[in-house]
C-alpha cells in the first residue's frame, strides 16, 4: 500500500455554481472515491489552517494526499483539469487538450467566471 488517500475536492457551498459543479462531478464519479468537501465546513477550515495561502482564495481546491509527501494542492484551472483527469473518458481527454492553453490564460478565464458566477447561475 502506498499510503495514498482518496482525492478531495473542496468547493464553496454558499455558491450556487460551485454547488452545481460539485453535483455534476459527483454524478460522474464512477469510482466513488472522490471526497467532496465544503470550504466552509470543518475540513475546509482544517485545510486552510495548514495551507494559509488558501485564505481568501476564490477557487475550487483539489487535494491529493500521500503518507510519503506533502499534499498536492491545486486551485483555479489546475483544479478543474485535475477533476477532468480524475473523471476519465472524454473528460480526461478534454483536460489533456486544455493543458496546452497557458495557465495564466486558463486562470484568467476561471477568475472571470468566478467573478460573474451569480449572473451565470441564479
Amino acid at each position: 500500500m502506498t499510503g495514498a488517500r482518496a482525492p478531495e475536492l473542496y468547493f464553496d457551498a454558499e455558491c450556487a455554481l460551485c454547488t452545481r459543479t460539485a453535483w455534476f462531478v459527483d454524478r460522474r464519479d464512477r469510482t466513488r472515491t472522490l471526497r467532496m468537501l465544503s470550504l466552509q465546513g470543518p475540513e475546509g477550515e482544517a485545510l486552510r489552517s495548514t495551507q494559509p495561502w488558501l485564505l481568501g482564495l476564490d477557487s475550487l481546491v483539489w487535494v491529493e494526499r500521500s503518507a510519503q509527501s506533502a499534499p498536492r494542492v491545486l486551485t483555479h484551472s489546475d483544479a478543474v483539469l485535475a477533476v477532468g483527469s480524475y473523471l476519465g473518458g472524454g473528460w480526461r481527454l478534454a483536460s489533456a487538450i486544455a493543458r496546452v492553453i497557458p495557465r495564466r490564460i486558463r486562470d484568467a478565464a476561471y477568475r472571470f467566471l468566478a467573478r460573474h458566477r451569480k449572473k451565470v447561475v441564479s
